[in-house]
């Protein structure tokens, strides 16, 4: 399926270029719907809901949807990517160098993850629209916040995607990988409360919140469930990821805040994980006790991010994916993430979703990369994805 190469590097570049980390994607969502509209979208098949005004970080812009109906009989079909960069992005200068573009800017990662996938639904999206190409119906769907739990994905409203039956997500990695199931992953916050004290004058009447944070920490790393986890043949991961507490060297700390995460593609195995994490700080609080014998408490609160998925590579949506990406004249290749996608909702919401690769490398990193030749393979998969007619 051809397309117009020398504009979707055009529109990737001004992608990247436009600042928007997550709670930030506004000038994203304007700058592909003012393209959306150039292209020959009607106002009316272009809406923006208001999640971010229920998401844990208040955002300026929420979902955007773009609904188009189709000139062909066929199936329903969903194409997506999400808006949001990392924050190490924002400040990117796109330039290109041969097969690669990277940020001119030292100090700045590229932010193709995922402006590459903005644009390469963009580019689909506009050269149907523009060109006049036949197609069944579709629906675009362009997300927020992904970086910082997939909350766009989970708080979107179902039906305002007219019920598509195949679903496609482009985001990280190459342009012939099929990420057909991803881990699930449950995040937590760790309160310690112990008791104050001079630690010069009476550290014996304190109770230091630090030491038990270390000596659960100390714990779970001594049984192997922190880092990665293979317990009975059994895998997962955990992380103790962020500390705050004290402030000031003379008192015995009374209060640490943590936060953690646990993974694992075995829901019952991560619930595990999240137990022996809240049983070793648990432990550690009553083995810290003052000259009184008073001891620290803790405290936790939690929550699933998202729940792992996997989907059968008999799945009409894989094989059309298989089929476009070999139509691309690339070796399809499956992938099973370790980290979340907006697969995982659009899968735990009853719309298993296939995610592709747009050629980036080194994703949330200075060295950010974009593999140009790869990008462009992408575009051709997400064309052939949107114009394919068969009744599958």
């Amino acid at each position: 399926m051809s397309f117009d190469q020398d504009t979707a590097v055009q529109r990737v570049m001004e992608l990247m270029a436009i600042p928007g980390d997550s709670g930030r994607e506004a000038d994203v969502a304007d700058y592909l719907i003012g393209h959306l509209r150039a292209a020959g979208a009607k106002a009316s098949w272009i809406s923006s809901d208001q999640v971010q005004k229920r998401t844990p970080l208040q955002g300026n812009t929420g979902n955007l949807v773009c609904v188009l109906p189709g000139t062909v009989r066929g199936p329903r079909r969903l194409l997506m990517a999400h808006m949001d960069t990392v924050p190490i992005c924002v400040g990117s200068k796109p330039v290109r160098k041969g097969n690669k573009m990277i940020s001119a800017n030292p100090s700045s990662g590229l932010g193709a993850d995922n402006r590459a996938g903005c644009a390469v639904t963009l580019i689909a999206a506009s050269e149907i629209l523009g060109r006049g190409l036949d197609h069944p119906p579709l629906t675009f769907l362009w997300t927020v916040q992904e970086e910082i739990g997939l909350h766009g994905a989970r708080l979107l409203a179902k039906g305002s995607l007219k019920s598509p039956k195949l679903c496609f997500n482009w985001d990280g990695g190459a342009a012939n990988k099929l990420t057909i199931g991803a881990t699930g992953g449950y995040r937590m916050e760790i309160r310690i409360t112990g008791l104050a004290s001079h630690a010069g004058g009476a550290p014996e009447a304190g109770v230091s919140a630090i030491a038990i944070a270390g000596l659960a920490i100390a714990d779970l790393q001594r049984r192997g469930w922190h880092g990665a986890i293979k317990k009975r043949g059994r895998l997962g991961t955990s992380n103790i990821g962020v500390i705050h507490g004290g402030a000031a060297t003379n008192v015995v700390c009374d209060e640490v805040t943590l936060r953690a995460e646990a993974r694992s593609h075995d829901p019952v195995f991560r619930e595990e994980i999240v137990n022996e994490i809240e049983a070793a700080f648990s432990q550690a609080a009553t083995r810290v006790t003052n000259q009184e014998g008073v001891n620290g408490q803790v405290k936790f609160r939690g929550n699933l991010d998202y729940e792992a998925f996997k989907i059968s590579q008999d799945h009409p949506c894989v094989k059309a994916g298989i089929q476009a990406v070999s139509q691309a004249g690339l070796e399809p290749e499956f992938a099973v993430a370790n980290g979340g996608l907006d697969a995982n909702w659009l899968s735990a919401r009853g719309l298993p979703t296939v995610s592709f690769g747009c050629g980036q490398v080194n994703q949330h990193m200075k060295t950010e990369e974009l593999m140009v030749d790869e990008y462009l393979k992408a575009c051709q998969i997400a064309m052939t994805l949107a114009t394919a007619s068969e009744n599958t």
